[in-house]
């Protein structure tokens, strides 16, 4: 007889109450059946296939590629009184034979396993002879090509459902549009499963796209103001990560870089840091993040554009994952847009992959130069509607002007063609505005008719028109002829008049920081009342010593939002500290008395 989910989420986790679809997902396993569940990131999925795990007979069989999120899962599942492991390249000799002892044994409650490891033929027989509570294949994006991480290795999971018969199948992801749910069910074998899609908002991640122009200082500006506070800050290159960090940590940062480049100690090493430290940037390329399970990074900012709206809502999803506020910062140009067309457009994948990925790169470039929402743009790529703006956005908080454009993109289109198609962005604003440079006049360009036909804007607003023509099409740029700018789709129904465009108005830095600070003054008077600040430091204080002493991340002990409803409530015994969101029966047992003590020190 399965055990009661509702008593479990109480008892094993600390909470009274299931968030979002997780019950209906959950209640849904637990009876048997197979489902394909769609939880933005900090949305709680775990809790979908653990919880399940528990409540029925066997271990569960948690397949990931993410050996970072085995690590930090497998460890908190124990700080919980559960008996997790994982099995992969990581694990030495001596732990991977007492959790294949422990599997034989029957005394595991959840194994992580890489797919490789799974598929294994060895490893299906032991499976064979094993009770089995269900498969949980998390990221299952990997196994589409129309996701936004292929892994071939996912491909055999299909397998499954023939080899273990009656064992329920929970494939799981953050980020999948429909026609990428709709490859994961026909790939893994799960046409009948029930779909669970959840909103993918994040209400509490604050969004902002800024015009790049000093993308250095621009950063510094952004991070003014959050010594202490946890964030990565994602480049394209490996030298771009290493030249910020640099840079970051010459600022008085803890900065580290993190990239496949260097070695795995190193890696390890900024990764630990990250994890056990307060106060660590980490600057990465997205070799870094996936499977990083810490609850209170505050901030992810991309100093270079993602390669699409999926990985866009990924990597910023990384940001408060403990509900408390966050923010999602990215400086974006048009050196973004030409890199990010030309990566595509080099690329080995087929034509048809190659024109889902435009596509996705499309609904990127449209978020960053849209005028509306953010958050109702983004969501909007998910199936999802929004009915009022969500005031938590730049675009929200500090509007943006559009204005007829058509003119300046007739303009910008005659001095491409009439320069021949063959030069960049900078000579054709030149032109426009009737800069007398050495090279304008060597190419005759200062006795074209569109020479300074341009002087209404300025030099800014010429890079935002071209920027913005860009992102939609309308003109293209020639990777081998060195960037230069060509016509694109609709380029000549525009010359002709025949098609009118807007566009939106860059605003200033100034305006865009004045309605960030109103937002972020509103969101530190909903923080921890002043008088229940120093018991929270104190708190916080115990935790690392606790979580030093173990050796673990102290999210690992208690996430800071438990931590602030111990310095709200201040719990005067075991009773009243086993009411606290976040505090199970095997943390009372081991922490309770610990923080009871700071508690009422602090009195």
């Amino acid at each position: 007889m399965p055990r009661d989910p509702a008593a479990l989420l109480k008892s094993v986790f600390g909470h009274e109450h299931f968030r979002g679809i997780q019950e209906d997902v959950v209640r849904h396993v637990v009876r048997g059946g197979d489902g394909v569940v769609v939880l933005p990131t900090g949305g709680g999925k775990s809790l979908c296939y653990q919880l399940p795990a528990l409540c029925r007979d066997g271990v569960g069989i948690v397949v990931s590629p993410l050996i970072a999120l085995m690590r930090d899962q497998v460890e908190a599942l124990r700080q919980l009184g559960v008996d997790a492991a994982a099995l992969n390249s990581a694990i030495a000799p001596e732990e991977a034979s007492r959790t294949f002892r422990a599997l034989r044994e029957g005394t595991l409650d959840l194994l992580y396993v890489t797919p490789e490891r799974l598929l294994g033929d060895n490893f299906l027989a032991m499976l064979a002879r094993t009770p089995l509570a269900l498969f949980a294949i998390d990221e299952a994006h990997c196994v589409s090509q129309w996701g936004h991480d292929f892994r071939p290795e996912y491909l055999g999971l299909a397998r499954l459902g023939a080899l273990f018969p009656g064992v329920p199948r929970l494939a799981l992801t953050a980020t999948a549009d429909p026609e990428t749910r709709a490859d994961i069910r026909v790939r893994l074998g799960l046409a009948e499963a029930r779909e669970f899609v959840s909103s993918f908002d994040r209400p509490n991640i604050r969004y902002e796209i800024v015009e790049k122009e000093s993308s250095r200082r621009q950063l510094g500006e952004f991070l003014r103001g959050r010594d202490g506070e946890s964030g990565i800050v994602y480049c394209l290159s490996r030298k771009k990560v290493e030249d910020v960090a640099a840079w970051l940590a010459g600022q008085g940062r803890r900065a580290l870089p993190y990239h496949a480049g260097l070695a795995q100690a190193a890696r390890d090493a900024a990764q630990d840091a990250f994890l056990r430290e307060d106060g660590v940037v980490v600057v990465a390329t997205i070799a870094f993040g996936m499977g990083i399970d810490k609850p209170d990074v505050r901030f992810v900012a991309h100093l270079d554009l993602p390669a699409s709206i999926e990985a866009y809502s990924q990597e910023t999803g990384r940001a408060g994952r403990d509900g408390l506020p966050a923010e999602a910062w990215m400086a974006y140009g048009l050196t973004d847009v030409v890199q990010r067309r030309r990566m595509i457009d080099e690329g080995a994948a087929p034509a048809e992959v190659k024109r889902v990925e435009h596509a996705k790169l499309d609904a990127l470039l449209a978020l960053c130069e849209t005028a509306g929402c953010r958050r109702q743009v983004l969501l909007g790529h998910f199936g999802e509607a929004l009915a009022e703006p969500c005031g938590n956005c730049d675009t929200c908080l500090s509007p943006v002007e559009t204005w007829d454009a058509t003119v300046a993109a007739q303009k910008a289109l005659s001095a491409i063609h009439r320069t021949g198609a063959r030069y960049g962005a900078a000579h054709v604003i030149d032109v426009l505005l009737g800069s007398d440079t050495d090279k304008v006049r060597a190419a005759g360009h200062d006795r074209l008719p569109t020479f300074g036909v341009g002087a209404d804007l300025d030099q800014r607003a010429w890079r935002s028109v071209i920027r913005q023509l860009a992102a939609a099409g309308v003109i293209a740029v020639d990777h081998e002829a060195y960037g230069a700018l060509t016509f694109g789709e609709g380029a000549r129904a525009i010359l002709r008049g025949e098609r009118r465009i807007a566009m939106r108005r860059d605003r200033a830095a100034r305006a865009v920081a004045a309605g960030i600070a109103r937002a972020r003054r509103g969101a530190a008077a909903e923080e921890l009342p002043a008088a229940d600040r120093p018991l929270f430091e104190a708190l916080r204080a115990e935790r690392l010593r606790l979580a030093r002493e173990q050796g673990v991340p102290p999210y690992v002990v208690f996430h800071d939002a438990t931590l602030r409803e111990m310095a709200r409530r201040r719990p005067r015994g075991r009773e009243q500290m086993a009411e606290v969101p976040g505090v199970g029966a095997a943390k009372l047992e081991r922490y309770g008395a610990a923080f009871l003590r700071v508690i009422a020190a602090m009195a």
